[in-house]
């Protein structure tokens, strides 16, 4: 399928994503998966529906920026950020700026302050939750959720903080108060400073090498002194070095001294 370049250009300046920093063979294999779905036979037809029909628009970027989510993904990194990372990021600080830096629908903001209210009454809690897609932060604000997307979460915190509707579960208002939705483009907007704790998690493997090296060079200008970048499990930084960071656990780096 012909004009992927052209289309590119036009999605940028209308959504401010740039397509070029995404890796280009699956980024065009979703996006052509989706041109078929809508039966348009072209970048060209495509664009020019999205560009009028804000439901196909929200479909476009919801689909492009893959969001999969839920409570507690991969437990056991859970279960190092509570024995090992808050306890480290504590020995200096009383209190902590931390940013889920692509919070999809809201699931790991809000696990984030479940599991500070075992170290931190709830009203000392603050949470940053960006991610660059609408619909999903809009979802996130409501906070409502499938049994399924709950499975990996303590058993306390569902019973503590959630409100079952049918076969759903609400989250609790005081929960939902801790946390800051904002839509954010880590392309292209400037990262909030001082950060105790930033995750970025399942989110870099969508982007080109040059893309996640100038991501990374952000996150360590974001960090606070001894402050932690928390990636997903496919996403170990290779030589983290380069990136002033050094592995504190698998999957946690922390923002190194430089040596002057």
């Amino acid at each position: 399928m012909e004009g992927y370049e052209i289309f590119k250009d036009k999605v940028y300046k209308k959504t401010g994503i740039n397509l070029s920093s995404y890796k280009e063979r699956q980024m065009k294999r979703r996006i052509e998966s989706l041109i078929t779905r809508n039966n348009f036979t072209s970048y060209d037809s495509y664009f020019n529906a999205i560009n009028k029909d804000l439901k196909l628009l929200d479909e476009f970027i919801n689909y492009l920026t893959i969001n999969v989510s839920e409570f507690y993904r991969n437990p056991q990194q859970w279960e190092v950020l509570e024995s090992t990372v808050i306890p480290h990021l504590l020995k200096n600080k009383s209190k902590l700026k931390i940013w889920s830096s692509a919070c999809s629908t809201g699931e790991e903001p809000y696990s984030l302050v479940m599991l500070l209210s075992k170290f931190f009454p709830l009203s000392q809690i603050s949470v940053l939750a960006t991610d660059i897609d609408e619909g999903a932060i809009s979802k996130a604000n409501k906070g409502i959720y499938s049994a399924k997307s709950l499975e990996n979460l303590p058993k306390e915190f569902i019973n503590s903080f959630f409100e079952k509707h049918n076969e759903e579960y609400k989250i609790k208002e005081e929960i939902k108060k801790q946390v800051t939705f904002k839509q954010f483009n880590l392309l292209e907007d400037e990262y909030p400073k001082q950060c105790d704790l930033i995750l970025c998690r399942n989110v870099m493997i969508y982007f080109t090498e040059e893309a996640k090296n100038d991501m990374y060079k952000n996150f360590h200008d974001s960090l606070s002194n001894e402050g932690v970048l928390f990636v997903g499990s496919t996403e170990q930084i290779i030589l983290p070095n380069r990136y002033n960071l050094t592995p504190l656990k698998t999957f946690f780096y922390k923002k190194a001294k430089l040596n002057i």
